[in-house]
């Protein structure tokens, strides 16, 4: 039987992995959207764990709200992406500076 340690495990692989993701990796602008979309991945998993441990549903509630949130922000994300990329021909964070105030 798998053991809540297991899941608490793969999920703070799963936030450690996005972590390095963000740090690592500043310049390209899809890494850091999937490493955004890791991290919340790893908090589902926590809180999935969790409400199968407890035998408590509301966990799986909270998972199906981060889901659309994270359906929502990759959508609006890549939107924004495309716009930038049409407009300056790179996705580069460093180039992309006429977003300053």
């Amino acid at each position: 039987m798998i053991e809540l340690s297991d899941y608490l495990t793969v999920s703070a692989i799963l936030f450690a992995i996005s972590i390095a993701g963000i740090v690592i990796n500043r310049k390209n602008v899809i890494t850091l959207l999937m490493s955004v979309e890791i991290m919340l991945l790893a908090v589902n998993t926590n809180f999935i764990a969790f409400s199968r441990y407890l035998g408590d549903s509301a966990g799986q509630i909270f998972v199906f709200f981060i889901l659309t949130v994270a359906a929502a922000e990759a959508a609006i994300g890549l939107a924004i992406l495309v716009v930038l990329f049409r407009n300056k021909n790179t996705i580069d964070i460093e180039e992309l500076d006429s977003l300053k105030g």
